[in-house]
Parts: C-alpha cells; structure tokens; sequence
C-alpha cells in the first residue's frame, strides 16, 4: 500500500549535482487569428457554409474535451452564426469517453472550458445515451441520440495531429464525428479495431454517418506554435474529404516542437486531457505507447511529470509514458475516470503507474542520477510547462552550445541559475510566457 510517503533505500542517495538551467526561446513561424469571433463571422458569409443551413432547423454542435485556444469565443459565434440565419442549434459534448462517461462530467467539462449555456447562448443537452446508425463492415456504428434526433449536426474542434497513428485525416472532424459524437460506446467500439487502423477506419465510419445523417459544417480551428488560433474554416459536408487533409498538413506545419535531437531528462510541470489526449503530447516528447511504431524526435532518455492540470479532473490518461512521477501527482489521479479512458483506448499502458518518487526534487534528482553513462552534473535536460507551451522552455547549461549555434532557432533569455526548490521540495513555477517572441 502507498502512503503519503515511500521510503526506498537508494544505492548513494540522492544528493547530487544538477547542471544549472537558463531560461530559453524558441523561435517558431508563425501566423495567428487576431479576431475570433470576425473570423468567424466572415467564413459564415460564405454560400457554401450559408447553404447548409434552414430557418426552422434544429442543429446540434458538437464540443470536444481539449483545451483549445479561444474554444469558447468560437462556439459562441457559431452559435449566434447559426441563430441568425434563423436555425435552433444547441451544444453537446462529443468527447468520446472523456469525463469519466458520465453526462454531468462531460457538461462539467465544457463549463470548464467556458463553454456554458449562458455564455454561448443556446442549451447544452449532455447524455451518454446513442443509437446505432447500422453497421460499417460488421462494426456498429454510434451517435449521441439528442444529435441524430436534430436536422443538422456541425462541430467546432481543433484539427491537428494525431498522438497515435499518421494518416492524411488524423485529429479533427473526422474523428471527433466518429469517436466523439460516439460517446463510450462508439468510442470503445472503434478503438477495437486498434488505432493503427484509424487511418482507413475513421473516414469509412464517417461517410457511412454522414449517409445516414444531416453533417452541415465543422468548424476546424487550427493551431500556431504558441497555442493561438492560428486558422478558422468553415467546412461543409461537401468540402469535408478535401479540406481537411490540408487543415491537417497546415497543423504539422506550424506544430512546436523541443528542437533538440537527444535530451537526457525532460521535466514536464503538468499533464493532463486538455493538454493531449496522450496527457503529454507523443509529437512533443518523441516517446509513444508500447507496440505503436513512432518515429519522433527528440530521443528522450528520462521523462518526468510533476503535476495534472486542474482541468482533468483527475483523468491520468497517459501517465504510463513516464519514467518518474510525483507523491502530489498521484494522489491527484482519480483512478476511476483515468480507467474509464483508458479502458476505452484499449491502450492498457497508458496506465501503467511510473516511479513514484516523494518531490519534485527527488523526482528530477532519480532521473538525473540513473541516466546510463552521463555524470548527473552533465546531463541535458529541458524543463517545459506542458507540451502545448513550448516558446519558453528552460534548458540545462550542457545543451547551451547548441543553443548559441543555432540563433535562428533560439534566443537566450536567462543567466544560468540552479534548480529552485522550496523547503517541501516542490519545484518553483516557471516565468510567465512571452507569447511574442515565437513570431518571426
């Protein structure tokens, strides 16, 4: 039994030296949204998306369970997009199995995010209830019952890159149409076939959807570097098997990423399901579950988490990714919701519980320590908040020739100062980030 507490005998202890860490910027390409809700606007001005929608229609728009930039602004707008052109749309969680698969978690979810009943302006009907459209080559095919009930159903979601598997549809409205809008049944059902199959099994579940419902639009937000709105489109039903291929290559284009090739230690100050999916994006650390072929850089040796994200709501999912955890990370995990994801991903690892270790400090201190063939003092290690905000990062004095040899791609910012730890041994937050500096 664990209790707040582990004592483990630990060959020499702990008390070694770390490298000092400088405070970083990464420079990223980028291009951003400046005004959502115009933005918005103006792709509704469009004949093809204006098309799609009737006065009189009910429509039931489908939010997911990310935190994605600017979320609640988007859907408001959609929302009132949609009331003007004289439709009765509400709001309903398409989030798979996410908020522990119940109806008031997955509200609550939303809520979190701002996207409430008062703020967008239209009901949000939550249910975990649905009904099978038939099947697609022997598999049933779900929906949530309240959308299939509507005229219409749309989305608003973030189109990027998948944290399992690569095809030219990966994350976005495909998948939110199939897995999300599926609830835990529909998401379980598909994630049977197992996630390598994603590619060719998302698109043929969804046309088989859409040629038994009413899909009018998603609306796919696309991210920059620096977690802005980077892009906002519109997307008919018509356009769908064109244009989301190209919102996903533009996603790959502008996604950050820790550009460096090895990293002995990467800290992670919190994960969690509005980050990824993954809890800690695969993209960013370069390291997959077991048995998914991933070829990403950086190689990393040791990954630690220290946290969850408030927003979680205790769901771990992808944990088992880590090397080292935190006392406080653990006993933050609702093991109940957590397994209801995972269990539903069929990817049993992901819940696999790492090292725990009691502080912050012992955390980075064991992984530093057992890094094979590379002094504790030596080892190159990237401190990062979460692997959505990737400008400001820190970096371990050895990784700093590679820093000063590429200023294209880096800015030092700080002097070198060790790790700063309070008399709990919990690790000081980082600075506050400069969303400007990744615009050159």
């Amino acid at each position: 039994m664990i209790g707040d507490r582990i004592e483990v005998n630990i060959a020499g202890g702990l008390d070694i030296t770390l490298p000092r860490m400088v405070h970083i910027r990464q420079k990223f390409k980028t291009q951003r949204v400046d005004n959502v809700s115009a933005t918005v606007a103006e792709q509704f001005k469009r004949p093809e998306v204006r098309a799609k929608v009737k006065p009189g229609m009910t429509i039931a728009v489908g939010v997911g369970s990310r935190g994605i930039a600017n979320i609640a602004e988007c859907t408001k707008q959609v929302i009132a997009e949609l009331k003007a052109m004289g439709a009765k749309p509400f709001v309903f969680p398409a989030m798979g199995s996410h908020g522990g698969a119940t109806a008031e978690g997955q509200q609550q979810v939303l809520s979190d995010y701002g996207v409430t009943e008062s703020y967008v302006g239209c009901p949000i009907r939550s249910s975990l209830e649905v009904v099978q459209l038939g099947a697609v080559d022997g598999m049933p095919v779900y929906m949530d019952k309240l959308a299939s009930e509507a005229d219409g159903f749309a989305f608003v979601c973030r189109i990027k890159p998948h944290t399992n598997f690569r095809a030219p549809i990966e994350s976005g409205i495909v998948k939110m149409m199939t897995i999300g809008m599926g609830k835990i049944t529909g998401a379980t059902e598909l994630h049977t076939y197992g996630m390598d199959s994603f590619g060719e099994l998302l698109p043929k579940a969804a046309r088989f959807i859409m040629s038994k419902k009413n899909f009018l639009i998603g609306v796919g937000m696309v991210e920059n570097a620096a977690d802005e709105t980077a892009i906002i489109e519109a997307v008919p039903a018509e356009q769908l098997w064109e244009r989301e291929p190209v919102l996903q290559q533009k996603a790959k284009d502008m996604m950050a990423r820790i550009c460096f090739d090895e990293v002995d230690v990467l800290v992670i100050e919190h994960m969690g399901k509005n980050i990824s999916g993954s809890g800690f994006d695969p993209n960013i650390t370069g390291r997959n579950a077991r048995f998914i072929e991933w070829n990403m850089k950086p190689l990393v040796k040791k990954i630690v988490v220290l946290g969850l994200t408030p927003e979680t709501h205790g769901n771990a999912t992808g944990v088992g990714s880590a090397d080292v955890i935190t006392m406080r990370l653990y006993k933050e995990i609702d093991i109940a919701k957590t397994y209801t994801n995972i269990i539903a991903s069929t990817y049993l690892d992901g819940g696999a519980i790492p090292m725990i270790m009691n502080t912050d400090e012992d955390a980075i201190r064991l992984a530093a320590k057992t890094v094979v063939r590379i002094k504790p003092q030596d080892t190159k290690i990237v401190r990062i908040r979460n692997t959505l905000e990737l400008v400001d990062i820190q970096v371990s004095e050895p990784l700093l020739a590679q820093v000063r040899a590429r200023p294209e791609r880096f800015e030092i910012v700080g002097q070198p100062e060790s790790f700063k730890f309070d008399a709990k041994g919990t690790l000081y937050p980082m600075l506050a980030p400069h969303r400007e500096a990744a615009h050159v």
